[in-house]
């Protein structure tokens, strides 16, 4: 038999696409059978342009699997994904009704019996794993096995559709055949076709969830029984990938990865004897299974950036949710989690359907507090009603269609737009397709609830800690403080353009459903500063005058991360120091500040929002380092020293300028050298950048440590 297998066809520019490793999987259980194999990846077809994205989408994708000639095609369905599946299988049966036509994946497992019965083309659906399953169903559809022996499936029968039991799970994960990605094109095509920087692989590294979240369909679809390959088969095949397939970063699939220490702490020191310490590595993990000893041991290991799921900042949330998380442990893991040299990242759920205004305020605020630590991103979702979830089971009969939320985008490919057949397919059966439907939510409308989850990450990635003490300082909840300055750009945006849309207000999608107001970082920093000041113009009293130059630093932050990489590096050669050029890093900014917000980070570092700040000169140097921004604190030497850097005056000369002003109470010879020291130390830190003309390679006497006219200071742990 011919066995297409299909990614159907997705696109989201915000995302990025990589191998669809659940047909993977499929492809190599059948790898042992006579079978022909054949994996349609669609979205990466999207971003190849090879397939074009119009209303005969559909068709197209239908016409190329056909040309494959199979005898039996899978595919794989998830939330966005669904309603292209039903289209284009719907389209493959009409032209080839002999085609059997299978259904899988976590959202159709929960409602198979209702997939059959609303969709006659499609034959059957397997139900949770599919390497044991998928392959014995290819059996029955040849006649060697009898089709109600088949566990885990679901099929049409003569007269009717049929369950089989449920398959008992995998117990051992190891005897499942290591993935081949033969079946697909090499990562590098992945990389290139996205746009993004490294080749990135998918590792599954367990499966199972003991957890009871009512929004989570993967808990329920494992039957909340964690299991995980071995640690010696996950490096083994970690170094695989990157020696054979040139996988440079990996993902590693499992929502569990330090639930039990003993397995990653394994996992880590595996890593670090095989010398694969190299390879980053991305992993989901919670608050309560990980300290600052495994925490340092991870990234020893390679670890880079690693999720939260933290949820909501309301304990009245937490508890509806099912969700025990002491949120007193946040500040300290996530600065542990930062001081480790990983990223984390921290997820927070909005607009389940008992949630108040008090808790959406809770979460935000919890949000802004844990982003103003810094080196900490920020993702905020609007609940997604999942098929088989407790708030599906409980809630699917308040089911509304009003705004389209972060997991119901990628399918506009009617110039930018819904087609109105995916939209009258997705109206006409809310229950098969929940994730594309809402729940009221008395915290707020649904408009505000998606503009929340749209663009409260803006805020919290550019300032953190300027929004949440601006809001402390006006006495206003932060959603409100929100929703003004969402309203304000959305204003200013208008009188800019003079145009009854602006970038700030976009036209709205097939549904009506897009946000009225849009904020992108752009349109942040260009109006935050301006938003603020007005706002502590109509106070009598400011008590927190400090706030417009902690919006200035947040500025540089993102300004510095924005800017091209270091220049190249300034060496000195110390056969001809007198005669050198220094010449200053354009790449870097050096701004003053009249208060110490140094000393101010470092108290939101610590979780702590301070009323006051003393007042002190403090000179900053700002540049791009790997993950973020640079922050360094120069003295005022420093400052005048780099502002006679300028390419084309000697270090003598620098010396002899500055000498009246630093240097009366030294030999001029001893403040040459101090001169000459503090050149190398600048240098050392990429303050200084290389001439036009190289000078000559180095030969030693550059010294790491700070000369007398420097004093470096790193109050935000490199950066943000």
């Amino acid at each position: 038999m011919n066995i297409a297998l299909v990614f159907p066809p997705f696109y989201f520019e915000p995302m990025y696409n990589l191998p669809p490793l659940g047909l993977i999987n499929l492809a190599t259980a059948l790898k042992p059978s006579p079978h022909t194999v054949k994996i349609f990846d669609f979205p990466l077809d999207i971003r190849r342009k090879t397939l074009s994205m119009d209303k005969n989408i559909y068709a197209r994708c239908a016409r190329q699997i056909l040309d494959f000639s199979p005898d039996a095609v899978g595919f794989s369905v998830q939330c966005t994904t669904y309603p292209p599946a039903v289209n284009i299988a719907r389209e493959l049966k009409k032209l080839d009704p002999l085609l059997k036509i299978v259904f899988g994946g976590p959202n159709v497992s929960s409602i198979d019996e209702l997939t059959l019965s609303r969709f006659p083309f499609i034959d059957a659906v397997v139900r949770g794993e599919g390497e044991i399953a998928f392959p014995e169903l290819i059996g029955a559809f040849e006649g060697r096995v009898a089709p109600e022996s088949v566990e885990g499936v679901t099929l049409r029968g003569s007269d009717r559709i049929v369950r089989n039991p449920d398959r008992e799970l995998i117990e051992n994960l190891d005897c499942l055949p290591v993935s081949d990605y033969t079946f697909v094109p090499p990562f590098s095509e992945y990389r290139d076709a996205c746009g993004i920087g490294r080749s990135i692989a998918i590792l599954e590294v367990g499966r199972g969830c003991p957890h009871r979240c009512v929004y989570c369909s993967q808990s329920i679809m494992w039957r909340r029984r964690p299991r995980t390959f071995s640690t010696a088969r996950i490096i083994q095949e970690m170094k695989n990938l990157a020696d054979h397939f040139g996988a440079e970063c990996f993902l590693l699939a499992f929502d569990q990865f330090t639930a039990r220490r003993s397995f990653a702490e394994q996992f880590c020191h595996g890593l670090i004897d095989a010398g694969l310490d190299r390879l980053p590595w991305y992993c989901i993990s919670r608050l309560d299974t990980v300290d600052k000893e495994l925490l340092d041991l991870m990234r020893r290991a390679g670890c880079e950036t690693m999720c939260y799921g933290i949820d909501s900042g309301s304990k009245r949330t937490l508890a509806f949710i099912h969700k025990d998380i002491d949120r007193e442990i946040l500040f300290d893991r996530v600065r542990e989690t930062t001081e480790a040299g990983i990223v984390p990242t921290l997820s927070f759920v909005i607009g389940f359907p008992e949630e108040e205004r008090q808790d959406l305020e809770e979460t935000l605020e919890l949000a802004l507090r844990a982003a103003a630590t810094g080196n900490t991103n920020v993702l905020v979702q609007m609940a997604t009603i999942l098929p088989g979830t407790e708030l599906y089971t409980k809630y699917r009969h308040m089911l509304v269609r009003e705004v389209d939320t972060y997991f119901s985008l990628g399918i506009e490919f009617d110039e930018g737009r819904r087609l109105a057949s995916d939209d009258m397919l997705i109206d006409s059966e809310p229950t098969i397709f929940s994730s594309f439907h809402n729940l009221p939510c008395p915290a707020g409308t649904l408009e505000e609830l998606n503009e929340t989850a749209s663009y409260f990450t803006v805020i919290a990635a550019l300032y953190p800690r300027s929004f949440l003490l601006l809001g402390i300082e006006l006495g206003l909840p932060v959603v409100d403080l929100f929703f003004r300055f969402l309203e304000s750009v959305a204003q200013k945006e208008i009188e800019l353009s003079g145009a009854a849309f602006s970038p700030a207000i976009p036209q709205p999608s097939s549904t009506g459903a897009g946000p009225r107001r849009r904020l992108s970082p752009l349109a942040c920093l260009a109006h935050f500063e301006d938003f603020a000041a007005q706002c502590l113009a109509r106070r009598d009293v400011v008590v927190r005058e400090f706030i417009p130059e902690l919006i200035k630093y947040e500025t540089c932050l993102f300004r510095a991360g924005e800017t091209a990489g270091p220049a190249s590096p300034f060496v000195i050669d110390p056969g001809g120091i007198h005669s050198l050029k220094p010449l200053r890093n354009r790449k870097v900014s050096i701004e003053r500040f009249t208060y110490d917000i140094p000393g101010l980070i470092l108290h939101f570092r610590c979780g702590h929002f301070p009323d006051s700040c003393r007042q002190r000169p403090v000179f900053l140097a700002f540049s791009r380092a790997p993950g973020g921004t640079k922050v360094r604190e120069i003295n005022e030497f420093g400052v005048d020293f780099l502002g006679l850097c300028d390419g084309q005056i000697t270090l003598k000369d620098i010396a002899d300028r500055l000498y009246l002003k630093y240097g009366a109470d030294k030999e001029r010879g001893e403040f040459a050298a101090e001169c000459a020291e503090a050149a190398a130390t600048l240098a050392g830190i990429e303050l200084l950048a290389q001439e036009e003309k190289p000078y000559h390679e180095k030969k030693g006497g550059e010294t790491d440590a700070p000369g007398e006219g420097y004093r470096e200071k790193d109050p935000c742990s490199g950066s943000r």
